[in-house]
């Protein structure tokens, strides 16, 4: 076999093989175009775009960008707890997250040292706000939703009859 012959045999073949490989690389892109990820919901947070039914917490999802587990979390607190508890620890996570006081205007500036172990985040703080935010408005659901429970099982039995009179008539 010549050598050019050779050489062109290797390039024909080179070209099949990277032709497939496009071909097939085509084809999967425009699969996962057409269907997006099992786990990707786009610009959603996780579990806000499987928020679809018109049930209250799946609004409430979807209106605070945050399921309630997500909230629980980030303030450290279980589900059912009181709400005194959840406002404590959004208290401390809130105030750990704040940027330090600003000193007084009659004192010298100070130099800008960062001090070990003090830092504060906004985005932190912002979410800490918003778990808060989830929680009050799922409590407030809730207490609603008892309120509503106990008025209407109320009108909807008659008042009990007066008690026997035991006198002589």
């Amino acid at each position: 076999m010549s050598s050019p012959r050779a050489i062109i045999q290797i390039a024909i073949t080179g070209t099949r093989i990277l032709g497939k490989a496009f071909l097939e690389a085509g084809r999967q892109a425009a699969k996962n175009a057409r269907a997006p990820a099992a786990g990707s919901v786009g610009n959603d947070v996780a579990g806000v775009g499987n928020a679809s039914s018109g049930s209250m917490t799946d609004q409430l999802t979807r209106q605070h960008r945050m399921t309630l587990d997500e909230a629980h979390l980030i303030l450290n607190v279980k589900r059912g707890e009181e709400m005194e508890n959840v406002l404590k620890h959004y208290e401390h996570l809130f105030k750990a997250n704040s940027p330090p006081a600003l000193p007084p205007k009659s004192a010298p500036p100070a130099p800008r040292a960062r001090i070990p172990g003090q830092f504060h985040s906004h985005y932190l703080q912002s979410k800490v706000f918003r778990a808060r935010e989830r929680i009050e408005a799922e409590n407030k659901i809730l207490t609603e939703a008892e309120t509503e429970a106990g008025g209407s099982e109320s009108s909807s039995h008659p008042p009990p009859p007066p008690p026997p009179s035991s006198g002589s008539s």
